[in-house]
């Protein structure tokens, strides 16, 4: 489906596969159902836009994505994706990081996100050039230990040194208003994410999370159940608590993809991508 459907948001592909809008011999099947020889697949009707047709890039992002490659060769590119910019468009947003590349780079034919981030969240986002890259990066990722991922956070409160994991299944689920969530529960998906205090300040703490899983707001959500959120999180967080902090500027999410690590065909990559300045100043004005 998503080699057939390219263009369309993956999370669009889920969808249409997950309501039954896919035939198989002109029935209903389930997601998990194998096609076998033979078998007629009915794919429903879907608009999709032609690669940078409604893409249009300011100078402004053009300079700033160009600054934000961290690593690019013949199969891949990593950038430092700004906070408050969408991995790919859809639900409102015209523009994502991946329409913008591909108009920035129309000769390359093949771009393709391998992971997300959140809108809010800044930071390593690789980009594929090569479907075979795609599919060995997925194969990595899907290994839970094929690609070592480092996350800053900055949380509330004085986070325990003897805290270095949480491990708690998550659940995802969507409000009346469509709006989705993820919340710890029994019924979830098995998740874990390690976590070590970077440093301490005045109500808060610096922490670096290591996911070991990649499930959907995963960091948010397990700081949340330590007790620790994230500051500035607007869905998972403390507005109250939020206040003084952006008093002092921090008016976003203070998450941020810190690194990635993982052998590529035989090559070691390793990225390190800085904090905004908004961020990096912040911490420099709190000392040690």
């Amino acid at each position: 489906m998503l080699r057939i459907l390219k263009g369309v948001p993956k999370s669009r592909v889920y969808r249409i596969v997950r309501k039954g809008e896919v035939r198989v011999n002109k029935g209903r099947v389930k997601p998990e159902y194998k096609l076998a020889v033979g078998d007629v697949v009915r794919v429903p009707p879907v608009r999709v836009a032609e690669r940078g047709a409604e893409a249009t890039v300011s100078a402004g992002l053009d300079a700033h994505l160009q600054a934000a490659i961290l690593f690019e060769d013949e199969r891949l590119i990593i950038v430092n994706k700004p906070s408050g910019l969408a991995v790919h468009g859809g639900s409102g947003v015209s523009l994502g990081l991946i329409e913008a590349l591909r108009a920035m780079r129309p000769e390359a034919k093949s771009l393709e996100l391998v992971h997300r981030l959140d809108k809010d969240t800044s930071g390593c986002v690789m980009v594929a050039k090569k479907r075979a890259t795609l599919k060995a990066l997925h194969e990595l990722l899907r290994s839970n230990k094929g690609v070592d991922k480092r996350y800053w956070a900055l949380v509330h409160g004085k986070w325990p040194s003897r805290k270095e994991v949480v491990n708690e299944p998550l659940y995802k689920f969507a409000l009346k208003s469509g709006e989705r969530m993820v919340r710890v529960s029994p019924e979830g998906k098995k998740s874990k994410t390690e976590y070590g205090v970077l440093k301490r300040f005045a109500g808060a703490s610096l922490v670096e999370a290591r996911p070991i899983t990649g499930r959907t707001h995963q960091i948010r959500v397990h700081c949340q159940y330590a007790g620790y959120p994230i500051v500035g999180d607007v869905k998972y967080g403390d507005e109250l608590a939020d206040k003084p902090f952006a008093e002092q500027g921090i008016d976003r999410l203070f998450l941020h993809a810190r690194s990635l690590r993982f052998v590529l065909d035989g090559q070691l990559i390793q990225v390190e991508a800085e904090l905004e300045d908004k961020l990096s100043v912040f911490l420099d004005k709190q000392g040690n």
